[in-house]
């Protein structure tokens, strides 16, 4: 086999065999095929497209390139969560929790966040002493004990979607919806989860500017789980502005226990709900969606998934203190208040810039050396929709360093529209696409 005639195929629009594909993967990951000949098939690829199949062999191609986590240890029917990341976004950390206390059994990869806030160990390693450096006995124990357990992702987990990732990156390859769900899917297929739900975000602060673009990026990605006999669900949801209203690793943690609390944001608890019945369903722990999110709603009210938070925690090595005593996370010096400049209602909240403005905070990473403040970021006041009046808080700046907060006002200012009414109809979730 040459890599030459499988160019060649895809560039005439041909359908590649399952051994093309495989050889491709194999060879580049392995050093035996040049990245010229590699980016070539890509933009043929990105040109000419790939089918159902074509898809789903190659994403398991990438995850034959390296480990893959056997999880048949643990008991129970193994549902994951994955976010296709947005501003705000502390989903995992009340969700995951609260699905654990209602007996499903909660194995996770999770990573570190590259760009505007931490990912979420990040945001786990606000409960000091928090480790997520677990041996697989120490993290199936976990998940057999109390049903949940977060560690590092491998660092042999789908090696060639990390250099076919690179390559994609310098050659204007990345926005293909094929190469984006098999990228995605990949990693949770090596993880091992016996069933997938899947948050595909839509909006400003979104890789899918789109709701038709999310939709296909979804459609995509539930054919390939469902095609390698994992159940998949997509749910589409809003990140046109910021999830909640805390931006920024301890404030995101501090919202998320304040749900486990009944305090949370209305959009966090509906999406919470929302993923959370459906990993429900997936696990048989629910009949149907409805039934699931009354369980979840019951343990939130009875305490029980705040009871698992705490549990969780401490398997972990971390200080529970703070889930009680919101005031021993992690607090900046200064917190600065944002007033509005006129009268009207709120239209647009620019997510992509405000998670921008927490990195320039110290919230998040703009390479992989630097270090994330945990205590710093933004917390909204106001949110699309509402009505305000010149002088009211718009938001506050949580910052360590004073000479930051003016730059981080101006920004917040001009990245916050007020207009004289308020007429749109943006829902939480768009669609669930199963």
């Amino acid at each position: 086999m040459r890599m030459y005639d499988i160019i060649m195929n895809k560039r005439k629009g041909n359908e590649l065999s399952k051994e093309e594909i495989d050889f491709a993967v194999k060879g580049f990951t392995e050093g035996e095929i040049p990245d010229y000949q590699v980016s070539a098939l890509l933009m043929a690829i990105f040109f000419n497209k790939m089918n159902k199949r074509e898809t789903a062999d190659l994403t398991m191609a990438m995850v034959k390139s390296g480990d893959e986590i056997d999880l048949s240890k643990i008991n129970g029917i193994k549902v994951d969560k994955h976010s296709t990341g947005g501003v705000g976004d502390k989903t995992s950390i009340c969700l995951t929790p609260l699905v654990a206390s209602l007996d499903v059994p909660v194995a996770k990869m999770s990573g570190r966040g590259l760009g505007h806030t931490g990912g979420t160990i990040d945001k786990l390693e606000t409960f000091e002493g928090f480790s997520v450096e677990l041996t697989e006995d120490e993290f199936t124990k976990n998940v057999n004990t109390i049903n949940i357990a977060i560690m590092g992702q491998s660092g042999n987990l789908v090696p060639a979607d990390k250099k076919l990732y690179a390559l994609r990156d310098v050659t204007a390859t990345v926005d293909n919806m094929s190469l984006i769900a098999s990228s995605i899917m990949s990693k949770k297929i090596a993880s091992g989860a016996d069933a997938i739900v899947l948050d595909v975000k839509v909006g400003d602060g979104a890789f899918m500017k789109t709701p038709e673009d999310a939709k296909s990026l979804a459609q995509e990605m539930v054919n390939i789980g469902n095609a390698l006999d994992r159940e998949t669900i997509a749910v589409i949801s809003d990140m046109d502005q910021p999830l909640g209203y805390a931006i920024g690793n301890s404030l995101e943690v501090k919202e998320a226990i304040e749900l486990l609390k009944g305090n949370g944001p209305k959009d966090l608890l509906e999406l919470t709900l929302t993923i959370g019945s459906n990993m429900l369903v997936c696990a048989k722990k629910a009949n149907n969606v409805e039934e699931g999110r009354e369980l979840l709603l019951q343990n939130i009210k009875n305490g029980k998934g705040l009871e698992k938070l705490k549990e969780f925690v401490k398997a972990q090595g971390g200080d529970t203190a703070p889930i009680d005593n919101l005031d021993l996370l992690p607090k900046a010096k200064f917190v600065e208040p944002v007033l509005a400049e006129k009268d009207g209602y709120i239209t647009k909240i620019k997510a992509e810039a405000f998670g921008l403005i927490a990195m320039e905070l110290g919230a998040g990473r703009a390479t992989k050396e630097s270090e994330i403040d945990l205590a710093v970021g933004i917390v909204l006041n106001k949110k699309r929709g509402d009505k305000v009046s010149k002088g009211d808080v718009l938001a506050y700046i949580h910052s360590n360093g004073e000479e930051k907060i003016e730059k981080a006002k101006k920004d917040i200012i001009s990245n916050i529209t007020i207009s004289d009414s308020y007429d749109l109809n943006i829902p939480v979730i768009y669609e669930i696409i199963r």
